[in-house]
């Protein structure tokens, strides 16, 4: 067998000029997803080259689920400290609570800064600093991967968050640990889900590639059950369509389903759930296994009958 080797491309070979090639290249929404799938936050865009005052950040955007501002400063060379001043102006200018600084190289104090900025404040900030490859294989296509070089310790900043301001409950730094192993035991038996951050709330939302539905896993802790649903926030033409071909997608998943149309609400989700029991430590390996499982089937039957269902 023959094998071929990496080729590691300059960055400034791609893209020209920083504001004009890579910020407008960066703002697509299938980039942007390439982004989200690394730090783990879905990533809506607002704006390019928004206003701060006399500054212009490259990217304003939002956390999709939660509105939370996100400014993203991009910097083809390596980092400095007027980019580091700079995002922080951004930051408190907007009043963003998620920082992203995409670079060509990270050096070492600037890692240690971020490091710093993450440790030091509230579970609000967030601050990641990503350093930005390209690779090729012979005269293959151009490959771009964001390489996370520093990020915030999401489970430290809730423990810190709830020793200081008591404001977390023991239920709460649960689900987040939950959660976090959750995303572990993901990690380590499947490389393909799409992966967000972990959040101390009984739910966590996976992509399903379609902005009118995704897939949601619970624990309910006053029902004692694990589910994995698909949620529709906002389209009943689409809960419709499936259900018109109910008969079909149960037959693939070999599973009843809960369908709800929830008439009252926006909303609409079709469930499917088993016992579980957020204080039972022991068994949540057991859960994460179910939840994965169902992930992967939701993901391979829905959504093909969702991308019919658009066109």
């Amino acid at each position: 067998m023959e094998l071929s080797k990496l080729e590691k491309v300059d960055l400034r070979e791609v893209w020209k000029h920083e504001a004009l090639d890579f910020t407008n290249w960066l703002a697509k929404s299938e980039n942007l997803e390439l982004l989200s799938d690394e730090i783990g936050i879905d990533i809506s865009l607002i704006q390019t080259e928004a206003s701060v005052g006399n500054f212009n950040v490259d990217i304003l955007a939002e956390e999709e689920n939660t509105g939370r501002k996100i400014v993203i400063e991009n910097q083809l060379e390596a980092t400095n400290h007027d980019h580091l001043g700079k995002i922080i102006t951004y930051a408190s200018g907007f009043d963003a609570e998620i920082i992203v600084w995409i670079v060509k190289s990270v050096r070492d104090e600037h890692k240690q800064a971020v490091d710093w900025l993450n440790e030091h404040t509230d579970q609000k900030i967030n601050i990641f600093s990503i350093q930005m490859e390209v690779w090729k294989i012979g005269d293959s296509p151009y490959a771009p991967k964001f390489q996370v070089i520093a990020k915030p310790n999401d489970w430290a900043k809730a423990v810190k968050k709830a020793s200081n301001q008591s404001k977390l409950s023991d239920t709460k730094l649960l689900q987040l640990e939950f959660w976090t192993k959750f995303k572990e035991y993901v990690q380590d038996n499947d490389g393909h889900i799409k992966l967000r951050k972990a959040y101390p709330q009984h739910w966590y939302n996976i992509s399903l590639g379609s902005s009118n539905a995704h897939i949601s896993l619970t624990i309910n802790s006053q029902s004692s059950q694990v589910a994995c649903e698909i949620y529709i926030p906002d389209s009943k033409q689409l809960f419709a369509c499936l259900v018109s071909k109910k008969d079909e997608i149960e037959s693939k998943l070999s599973e009843q389903l809960l369908w709800e149309e929830l008439p009252k609400k926006k909303a609409s989700r079709i469930k499917l759930t088993s016992k579980g029991e957020l204080s039972k430590q022991a068994k949540w390996e057991q859960y994460h296994s179910w939840m994965l499982e169902k992930v992967m089937h939701f993901q391979k039957v829905f959504g093909k009958y969702i991308k019919r269902c658009a066109n």
